[in-house]
């Protein structure tokens, strides 16, 4: 598909599929600050989740969990089997890390992304290998998945594979731009040019 190809309204993108078969050796990495806390957010509310993703997100254009309802986003992030761990920089929420359990034998990533004020000081590849040990530490684990895009930030395929994934395959999507929608701010991920409006 070419740039041509994309229709209005739409903005192209490529997902890639990463799976890791077999935990890796744990790192040990220090804490990137100090004063530092790592703290699951148990029966995490709605308010807080969509401060910490749209906070996180918005740069990079996460408008998937915005879309969905108080009681759909509940659903999930309630879940005991799914599990949001928020990492704190003298009491500041830094990020989060979203482990995903659902699936029989697998650990998704689902999400992982720190607050644009914290990115650049070591803490997302803390963060990265922190979930992986954690995402490892569970009965008949066999298997831990993540995806990213080309709208995610530039070095978050790297630091998946430094980190011991290993690519599966690619996926072209065309998705609704959420900008031109009204889901998402005009001035949200300004690097990632706006859909060219559909005619009305």
């Amino acid at each position: 598909m070419t740039d041509d190809a994309v229709p209005a309204g739409k903005l192209r993108t490529i997902v890639t599929f990463l799976e890791m078969a077999e935990a890796p050796r744990p790192r040990h990495r220090p804490p990137p600050f100090e004063r530092m806390a790592l703290l699951r957010a148990e029966g995490c509310t709605v308010s807080f989740y969509r401060y910490l993703y749209a906070t996180v997100g918005e740069p990079w254009l996460w408008h998937t969990r915005r879309r969905l309802s108080d009681d759909a986003l509940r659903a999930i992030i309630q879940d005991e089997k799914v599990e949001v761990f928020v990492p704190y920089v003298a009491g500041v929420p830094a990020g989060y890390v979203e482990l995903d359990r659902r699936k029989a034998g697998q650990v998704d990533i689902a999400y992982l992304g720190l607050i644009p004020e914290f990115i650049g000081h070591g803490l997302g590849p803390w963060l990265l290998d922190w979930a992986i040990e954690a995402g490892w530490n569970g009965a008949g684990v066999t298997r831990m998945a993540v995806n990213t895009c080309t709208f995610d930030h530039p070095k978050a395929l790297l630091m998946y594979q430094r980190a011991g994934f290993v690519p599966l395959r690619q996926e072209e999507r065309l998705e609704d731009d959420p900008r031109l929608e009204g889901v998402m701010p005009l001035d949200a991920a300004p690097q990632i040019p706006l859909a060219e409006p559909p005619v009305r």
